[in-house]
C-alpha cells in the first residue's frame, strides 16, 4: 500500500468518504493489522468498547494512540499492574496544600483509553473500569463525574500468560462489544513494518474531531433495520443458548453458557456503524453475519467437555452461522448515506 497521505476531505464530504480517508489513515500507520483497524471504528460508531487479545508486539497501543490523533480526541494509557487499586484509575480525593480535598480524576477520563493487560489487576480495578465503562461516568467522594464524549476503552489481554493474572468473569466480558484476536502479520507486512518505522515512522493527520464523531454515531443510531435482519441477529445469539432448537444437538454438550440479550444488541449496534462505514442508510444480513464471531467468542462459555476435545469457541460459532440460513432482505429506494 502507498504510504503517502490522501487528501484531507471536504467539509461536504460524504460520512462514507470521511471514513475511508479515516481508514487509509489509520492504514499508514498501523501496517498489516485492516480488520482490527476497521472493527475498531465499527465498535466506536456503535458507542461500544473492545477486548483485544494478542501477543505483545501487535501494535495494539499505536493503533489506539493513532485512532485517537486522527480522531482528535484525548488518549490514555493505563499498565494494569497486580498492585494498582481502583482510585489509580478512577481518580479520588487530594489533599491539598491549603489544607483542603479536592478532586483529582484518573486516568479514565479520556475519550480513548487504552486499558493495557486488563487481567493484570485485581477484580476489584477490573469492576472499577469496567463500571465507568458501562454507566459512563463515576462517584467520587459522592459526586458524579462524567466520561468525555465520545468514550472507547480498549483493553487488551495476553494470552500466553496464566501466571500473576486474573482472568475476567463472563458478567465483565459482556460488557464488551467486541473481542477481536490479533495474530502476527504476514512475512511481506512486516517487511514493511520495519521499511516503515527504523526511520522515519509515519505521522497521522487529524481528520475528524470529537464533535464529528458523535454526529456518525448518531447517524448509525438511525440506520434502518429491518425485522428479519433482527430476527436473524436473535436467532444467532439463542443458538448457542439452545444448539438443539437450530439443529445442532452435537453442540449442547460443548455449550456452557449462550450470548445474552446484550450479545443481539451488541450484533444489531455493531451492523448499524458498518453499515454507515459501508455507505448505507440499512444494514444487510451480511452486516450481522461479518460481526458475528467478533461479537459473540467472549460471550460464550464452552463445557469441560469442549476444553477437552479442544473445541474453540469460533469452531461453535461456525456451525452456528452456517446452520442458521440468512433472510432474504430486498431494501430498495435508497436510503444511502453515502
Amino acid at each position: 500500500m502507498n504510504d503517502e497521505p490522501i487528501p484531507v476531505p471536504g467539509a461536504d464530504a460524504s460520512p462514507r468518504d470521511r471514513l475511508e480517508a479515516v481508514l487509509y489513515e489509520l492504514r499508514r500507520v498501523v501496517v498489516g493489522q485492516d480488520e482490527l483497524l476497521d472493527r475498531v471504528l465499527v465498535a466506536l460508531l456503535a458507542r461500544g468498547h473492545v477486548l483485544l487479545e494478542g501477543v505483545p508486539g501487535l501494535a495494539k497501543t499505536l493503533t489506539l494512540e493513532t485512532v485517537a490523533k486522527v480522531s482528535g480526541g484525548d488518549f490514555h494509557r493505563i499498565q494494569f499492574t497486580p498492585d494498582l487499586v481502583p482510585s489509580d484509575v478512577v481518580g479520588g480525593q487530594v489533599l491539598t496544600r491549603d489544607g483542603d480535598f479536592a478532586t483529582r480524576l484518573g486516568p479514565v477520563f479520556a475519550n480513548f483509553v487504552l486499558a493495557d493487560e486488563i487481567n493484570r489487576a485485581p477484580a476489584k480495578v477490573q469492576s472499577a473500569l469496567l463500571e465507568v465503562m458501562a454507566e459512563g461516568h463515576a462517584s467520587i467522594a459522592g459526586e458524579t463525574h462524567a466520561t468525555p464524549k465520545p468514550f472507547f476503552v480498549l483493553a487488551t489481554q495476553n494470552p500466553i500468560e496464566s501466571e500473576g493474572v486474573y482472568a475476567l468473569p463472563e458478567a465483565q466480558l459482556d460488557r464488551f462489544i467486541f473481542k477481536l484476536v490479533v495474530d502476527y502479520p504476514s512475512a511481506a507486512d512486516e517487511e514493511e513494518i520495519v521499511r516503515r518505522m527504523a526511520s522515519d515512522p509515519p505521522a497521522p493527520r487529524r481528520l475528524l474531531d470529537p464533535a464529528q464523531i458523535m454526529e456518525l454515531q448518531a447517524l448509525a443510531d438511525e440506520v434502518f433495520v429491518d425485522h428479519r435482519v433482527r430476527t436473524y441477529a436473535v436467532q444467532l445469539v439463542t443458538a448457542t443458548r439452545n444448539p438443539a432448537e437450530a439443529g445442532l444437538p452435537d453442540l449442547a454438550p460443548y455449550l456452557e453458557l449462550g450470548g445474552s440479550p446484550r450479545a443481539s444488541l451488541s450484533l444489531i449496534r455493531g451492523a448499524r456503524a458498518l453499515a454507515v462505514m459501508r455507505g448505507r442508510g440499512y444494514v444487510l444480513p451480511e452486516d450481522v453475519a461479518s460481526l458475528y464471531h467478533d461479537a459473540l467468542r467472549h460471550r460464550v462459555v464452552l463445557s469441560y467437555e469442549a476444553l477437552a476435545a479442544e473445541v474453540k469457541p469460533d469452531q461453535v460459532l461456525d456451525r452456528i452461522l452456517a446452520q442458521v440460513a440468512q433472510p432474504k432482505v430486498e431494501i430498495g429506494g435508497g436510503r444511502n448515506v453515502a
